[in-house]
């Protein structure tokens, strides 16, 4: 028998037994085989999550590189390249005759842009103690206020509003190299000189946190319309802002500019108000304030034509462009006043109108045919109802009329609006309803804010109100223009231009076109009918016959001799429950022709025709020699 190769190699049997060991192991050996493969670890998981982490980073650094690198690079650029607005010029303010009344100039600011201070504290320290030195604003004040909201802010934050040039100059040199601080030019506002002009102008201010939630689109370092016909107008006067992309150093100085969208200058407004006029009015309302030892009037003159305003006044008066410099010093010295400078009395003081009624009560009885032109009574003087007495000024004889409204004849008026003798009255609704439609008890919807309604009193009011019952004695009252009927000087022009123009009653305006930079008409502001054909046109003409008739023989004769015709309506109205007087006049010229309508009111100047009709004579000359 041959001999096993292999026998003499230890642990290696023949090819058989190998053959047999493995197709027949034992079950020690399947248990080790087994117990060797379950201590033997697995790699497979965590060449999963491998894969994925490397699967997310390859997708970030995609996003980052592709998807939103033109953002990042953006956020980059903004280190160096800002968008800067470029204020846009307002709009500017003509009379009548294209005389500039409210235009721009230059204001300078120090201002600190808090994203181009330096990062590091004591730099920063550094900076603010050098605005100290130089503009002695307090080096606390100055760091409370810019970082109150942190320091990557790019808009500028004002130190100091209306630095005259010459020291606006010396702080350009002196603050030229210190990071973040800059004196800038501003555009502001600046108004004619005139006085009396600031009522109806109004004024520009810096916009308020209020003021910027009503306008997103504004800044907090944007100024706006603040009253009068700025406020208005501020749609049309604001423009639009334009923008420049400028290169910034780490120091926040620029360096050139990218691009640029030009600002577009707001439209300019012109006023049917001649400012040479204006100043006529005022002179003659000071004289006659000052002769009376008094301290408040009101002139309104409107066109009765197509309510264009040629003339508002009220004393006293207050400088507007104390507000355009933002003088906190000066406006609480005028909030202060005793006197009230900042009020427009032409729009928001209400008055009881004294006798200056009668001649649209005199058209809601005609019209009602509660009297008609012939219809007489005989005054005695006064009238008595029981144990009450409601006097005339003196006993006027028999009266039709036109005499009452000439002399101005109470009893009258009274008998048309209470009854009285063989005149039925025409009652408190028809006196209100009247009234209404001659605009008094409402807004008249002039261009210019704060205007108030008046009060028309009816028997429903006084119940709610004052919780107590309407009397005959009321109707008297208001027929004469007393009680609690009160009106605003510029609801009694407009009452009497409609009476003036034949029955039309207006919508005033002190705006009659707006234009562009250009000077092209963008907007022409028309003749608005508010109410019309509520007075017959020959009960329209009794009533203004009656009107001339207080020039010629009745209350303001004294104006009888001017070389054009005038009529008009006298009134002398009791307030606060005293011997105090207010002085009254309306009236409108020429009789024939009217091109004026004009209302005077000098606060407790006594006798209409002793005060107001002397400030009215002059107005007129002055409007008819000067047309």
């Amino acid at each position: 028998m041959k001999k096993n190769p292999f026998e003499n190699y230890p642990g290696i049997g023949t090819v058989k037994s190998l053959s047999e060991e493995y197709e027949h192991p034992s079950e020690s050996d399947k248990k080790d085989v087994l117990e060797e493969e379950i201590e033997r670890p697995s790699f497979f998981i965590y060449y999963f999550i491998g894969i994925v982490i490397i699967l997310v980073f390859a997708f970030k650094l995609l996003n980052l590189q592709v998807a939103q690198g033109a953002k990042f690079q953006y956020l980059a650029e903004g280190n160096r390249i800002r968008s800067k607005d470029i204020p846009a010029p307002r709009g500017i303010i003509y009379d009548k005759k294209g005389k500039v009344i409210s235009k721009n100039v230059a204001s300078f600011n120090l201002e600190i842009v808090p994203a181009d201070l330096p990062q590091e504290k004591e730099e920063r320290q550094n900076v603010y103690q050098k605005l100290n030195e130089i503009s002695q604003i307090p080096a606390g004040d100055t760091e409370a206020k810019i970082e109150h909201d942190g320091l990557f802010s790019v808009e500028p934050i004002v130190l100091k509003e209306n630095l005259p040039r010459d020291e606006a100059l010396g702080l350009i040199a002196k603050y030229s190299d210190t990071p973040g601080v800059e004196v800038a030019a501003r555009p502001n506002r600046e108004y004619d000189s005139t006085s009396s002009l600031g009522h109806f102008l109004g004024y520009i201010g810096k916009i308020s946190a209020e003021e910027l939630e009503k306008h997103p689109d504004y800044k907090m370092t944007s100024w706006i319309g603040k009253s009068g016909l700025e406020l208005n107008y501020e749609e049309v006067l604001k423009g639009e802002v334009g923008k420049e992309q400028i290169e910034v150093d780490s120091r926040g100085r620029i360096q050139r500019s990218l691009a640029s969208v030009e600002p577009k200058p707001g439209n300019n407004i012109h006023l049917g108000i001649d400012l040479e006029f204006e100043k006529a009015i005022a002179e003659a309302l000071e004289e006659k304030i000052k002769e009376k030892s008094v301290t408040s009037g009101v002139v309104v003159a409107i066109d009765p034509r197509d309510g264009t305003v040629l003339g508002m006044v009220s004393a006293p008066y207050y400088d507007n462009n104390l507000f355009a410099k933002a003088n906190p010093e000066e406006y609480k010295k005028l909030i202060d006043d005793p006197n009230k400078p900042l009020v427009n009395r032409a729009v928001s003081g209400i008055y009881p109108s004294g006798s200056t009624i009668k001649p649209f009560i005199a058209s809601a009885g005609l019209q009602e045919k509660i009297i008609s032109e012939n219809t007489t009574i005989n005054d005695p003087g006064e009238i008595k109802v029981g144990e009450w007495v409601f006097p005339d000024w003196k006993a006027h004889g028999s009266v039709a009329v036109r005499k009452a409204i000439a002399e101005s004849c109470d009893v009258f008026f009274y008998s048309v609006g209470g009854g009285w003798d063989k005149i039925k009255g025409l009652g408190a609704d028809k006196m209100k309803e009247y009234l209404d439609d001659f605009g008094f008890g409402k807004k008249t919807g002039i261009d210019i804010p704060g205007e108030v309604e008046g009060l028309i009193p009816t028997p429903d009011w006084k119940k709610k109100v004052k919780k107590e019952a309407w009397y005959l004695g009321d109707n008297y009252h208001l027929a004469i223009g007393q009680g609690d009927f009160l009106t605003t000087p510029i609801q009694l022009a407009n009452a009497t231009a409609a009476v003036a123009n034949g029955g039309e009653l207006l919508k005033p305006h002190l705006v009659t076109k707006e234009t562009d930079s250009k000077g092209n008409t963008t907007k022409e502001i028309s003749k608005d009918v508010v109410k019309s054909d509520f007075i017959d046109s020959y009960n329209n003409l009794v009533v203004r016959e009656g009107m001339r008739q207080t020039i010629t023989s009745g209350s303001a004769r004294s104006l009888n001799d001017l070389p054009f015709t005038v009529a008009g309506k006298t009134g002398t109205a009791q307030f606060d429950n005293t011997e105090r007087l207010h002085a009254w006049f309306t009236a409108f010229a020429p009789y024939e022709n009217p091109e004026i309508a004009l209302v005077v009111l000098v606060e407790a100047g006594g006798e209409g025709s002793d005060t107001a009709v002397p400030v009215a004579r002059k107005i007129l000359e002055w409007f008819f020699a000067n047309k």
